[in-house]
């Protein structure tokens, strides 16, 4: 059995680690937690380097970083998560600026207005990783990765998707400086993704599914077109779900083959 450094929920650290949870103490330090042995991975592939590792031993630690031994209980108390899956892992933030993202060509850049669910921004993350987009834009709302919903939510894409948080107008001036058309994904359009030609540079903006885009949003859009819908369906799906299937289609049309495959 090995030697717990830790056995109290009352130690200084881990009242530290039930203070990151919260945005403001992570943005004061600079850091954020993954937790378990997945994540931890996957941080480790993309480069980055734990600040300190807080195990049980219950699994192994991929980093090789020195440990911190706590009892398992102690360390679930830590836990944003009823439990910690044997390892939690802190490491320092980084900041990404619009003026950093680099676009590729074609190039496929996702903005979300009022993103305010951590858990539909780490799905947007994880979205925009699989279909090679080049960036995450936020505007309005909180768009905070870091946050440790967003963080199992993106399974990941946090560590190689760049995610910007901006105003409407610093994204005008950029789109702008690129010559890169905005497209909004309203339900209200009469065109459909079906019917749009999407295998040229452009960014996707998608808003908030109870309230969707905003008149401002809408108005710096060059062209919006819909998700098609059987008729008796509802009129709106989730944001994150939405951004998928439209993401998708852009996917689709810039790797179509010249004819499909039978089944």
């Amino acid at each position: 059995m090995p030697s717990f450094e830790i056995t109290s929920p009352q130690n200084d650290r881990i009242k530290r680690l039930r203070r990151l949870r919260d945005r403001r103490h992570r943005d004061e330090e600079g850091v954020f937690v993954v937790e378990g042995a997945r994540l931890l991975s996957r941080a480790l592939h993309a480069g980055l380097e734990p600040l300190e590792v807080y195990t049980d031993r219950t699994v192994e630690n991929p980093s090789g970083a020195p440990e911190i031994l706590v009892e398992s209980s102690v360390l679930d108390a830590a836990s944003y998560r009823k439990a910690s899956e044997g390892l939690i892992a802190v490491f320092s933030q980084w900041s990404c600026q619009i003026e950093d993202l680099q676009l590729s060509d074609p190039s496929l850049l996702v903005v979300a207005e009022s993103l305010e669910k951590p858990g539909n921004l780490g799905a947007m993350m994880r979205t925009a990783a699989a279909i090679g987009a080049d960036g995450l834009v936020t505007v309005g709302g909180s768009g905070d990765p870091f946050n440790p919903n967003a963080i199992r939510a993106s399974a990941g894409a946090v560590f190689s998707v760049p995610v910007v948080n901006t105003n409407s107008e610093a994204l005008r001036r950029w789109l702008s400086k690129k010559s890169l058309p905005l497209v909004a994904l309203t339900p209200d359009s009469p065109q459909t993704i079906w019917e749009t030609d999407l295998t040229r540079s452009f960014a996707l903006l998608v808003g908030a599914e109870d309230t969707g885009l905003s008149q401002e949003a809408l108005t710096l859009a060059q062209k919006a077109v819909s998700i098609p819908m059987h008729r008796n369906s509802i009129d709106s799906l989730n944001t994150s779900v939405a951004l998928a299937v439209a993401a998708y289609e852009v996917f689709r049309q810039r790797t179509a083959q010249s004819s499909p495959n039978d089944l």
